[in-house]
C-alpha cells in the first residue's frame, strides 16, 4: 500500500482548515477500523499487535494529535504506526520495544499493558516520531501478496509456453520481481495443499485458501526479464531505508521474517530499475523487452491510489501498448474510491456479490483481477480477492 496518490474520496473534509477535533476523530475512526478489520475475531494470535498499535494511535492523544497533523492522503493512521515501529527498532532498550518482533523470532505476547507502553513512548520520543512522519511515506512492501499473482502467472505460461517479462508497477523494493526465488503453499480445507517453488527458499510464503481451489503451478513460470518502475525505487543497501520499509511492515513475526528474507534475495539478485511515474515511462520500459517473452504487469496496491484522470490515461495507455505487443495485467487493489462508497475494482470489472457489502461493512480485502489486451482489445474478470498481508486467498471459478 502506498500513499503517493490517494484519490479525493481519502483526503481531509474541509482541508485545509479543518477543525482539529474533527480531524481527529477522523483519523481514530480509520485507524479503529483497520484495527478491527486487520485482526478481526479469530485471526492469528501473532496480529495482536498491529491492531493494538492501531487502537493506540486512535485512543492516545498525543499519537491522534500527531495522526490528525498529517494530511489523510499519507495514511496517518499506518504512517503513526510504522513511526513507532521504526523508532522502537532505533531505541531497543525501551519497554515499548520489547513488543515489537525481530525477524527470525517469535511474536512477544501481550501482557496487558501495551497501551500504557506505547503512551509513555509517545511522550519520550514525540519529536522523534513527528520527523519520522514529516520524512517519509507509507509503503508496505508486502511479498506475500506474490501468492495472490502466482496462479494467474502459471495458467499464462501453461497456455503458450513462453517465459514471462515482469513488470512491476510500484516496485517499491523490488521484492515481487523475484518471486521465482520463493516457496509456495496453499492450505486447503481438510489439511491439504498445494505447493510451488523453491522449498529451500528462505521465504516461505503460505495462505488459507477459501473457495474454489486455485490452479496452483507445478513449478513457478520462467522468468525471462524483471523490470520495476516507480517514482522512487528503493535502496536496499542504503540502512536507513531498509530501516524504514521494514518499518512499514505490519509488526507480525511472520511478516517481518519474510520481508528480511525477501530483501535478502533482491539484494543479492538486483533487478532493472526504472525511476518515473509509470505513465511516462511504462512504454519504453516494455519496448525493451525480449519479443519472445509474455508481458505482464504486476499491480499490488498502487492503482487504487490514482485518481480517475490517471487511470483513464493508464487505460489508454495499455490499449496503445497493446497494438504492438499482447500484454497481460494483473491487479491486486481494494475496491474503488478507497473507503466505504468503493463499488468498483480499478481495472473497470465487475464486481462480484456481496463484495461491495462486505466492503462497507468494514472488510479489507484486494480484488485480483487479471485483463489480457490485444490489438487495442481488452477482455478480463476478477480471479479472487485476498487478505491485505495474504493471509487467505479466496479464488473464484473459472467462467
Amino acid at each position: 500500500m502506498d500513499a503517493d496518490d490517494a484519490p479525493a474520496a481519502v483526503r481531509d473534509p474541509g482541508a485545509p482548515g479543518a477543525d482539529a477535533a474533527q480531524r481527529e476523530k477522523v483519523v481514530a475512526e480509520q485507524a479503529l477500523a483497520v484495527a478491527a478489520a486487520w485482526s478481526p475475531p479469530g485471526a492469528p494470535e501473532s496480529w495482536w499487535l498491529t491492531a493494538a498499535t492501531l487502537s493506540a494511535v486512535a485512543r492516545d492523544d498525543v499519537l491522534r494529535a500527531l495522526a490528525a497533523s498529517i494530511p489523510l492522503d499519507r495514511l496517518p493512521a499506518l504512517l503513526v504506526v510504522a513511526a513507532l515501529s521504526r523508532q522502537a527498532a532505533l531505541r531497543p532498550d525501551t519497554a515499548f520495544a520489547r513488543y515489537f518482533p525481530r525477524p527470525g523470532g517469535t511474536q512477544p505476547p501481550d501482557d496487558g499493558r501495551f497501551p500504557e507502553a506505547a503512551a509513555a513512548f509517545a511522550r519520550e520520543e514525540r519529536d522523534a516520531l513527528a520527523a519520522l512522519c514529516a520524512g517519509h511515506r507509507y509503503q508496505m512492501n508486502e511479498v506475500a501478496r506474490c501468492l495472490d499473482v502466482l496462479p494467474v502467472l502459471g495458467a499464462l505460461h501453461a497456455r503458450d509456453g513462453r517465459p514471462l517479462a515482469l513488470v512491476d508497477l510500484g516496485t517499491g523494493a523490488g521484492l515481487a520481481l523475484h518471486l521465482d526465488r520463493y516457496a509456495y503453499t496453499y492450505r486447503l480445507a481438510g489439511g491439504a495443499s498445494s505447493t510451488c517453488g523453491d522449498p529451500g527458499s528462505a521465504v516461505q510464503l503460505d495462505c488459507a485458501v477459501h473457495g474454489v481451489v486455485p490452479d496452483v503451478p507445478q513449478r513457478v513460470p520462467p522468468i525471462l526479464a524483471r523490470v520495476g518502475v516507480d517514482v522512487e525505487p528503493r535502496d536496499l543497501a542504503d540502512p536507513d531505508t531498509y530501516g524504514w520499509l521494514a518499518a512499514c511492515v505490519p509488526p507480525e513475526a511472520g511478516a517481518v521474517t519474510r520481508f528480511a528474507a525477501a530483501a535478502a534475495i533482491a539484494r543479492s539478485e538486483g533487478a532493472r530499475a526504472v525511476r518515473g511515474d509509470l505513465l511516462d515511462v511504462l512504454e519504453d520500459a516494455v519496448a525493451g523487452l525480449p519479443e519472445e517473452a509474455t508481458v505482464c504487469l504486476l499491480d499490488t496496491y498502487v492503482h487504487v491510489f490514482l485518481p480517475p484522470a490517471q487511470l483513464a490515461r493508464f487505460d489508454a495507455l495499455l490499449e496503445r501498448l497493446s497494438r504492438v505487443r499482447p500484454i497481460e495485467w494483473i491487479s491486486v487493489d481494494p475496491l474503488v474510491p478507497l473507503g466505504p462508497d468503493a463499488d468498483s475494482t480499478v481495472q473497470g470489472l465487475p464486481v462480484p456479490d456481496g463484495w461491495v457489502e462486505h466492503n462497507r461493512a468494514g472488510g479489507v480485502f484486494g480484488v485480483i483481477g487479471h485483463v489480457s489486451l490485444r490489438g487495442g482489445r481488452r477482455s478480463g474478470r476478477v480471479v479472487g480477492r485476498a487478505h491485505p498481508s495474504a493471509a487467505w486467498l479466496e479464488w473464484l471459478p473459472a467462467r
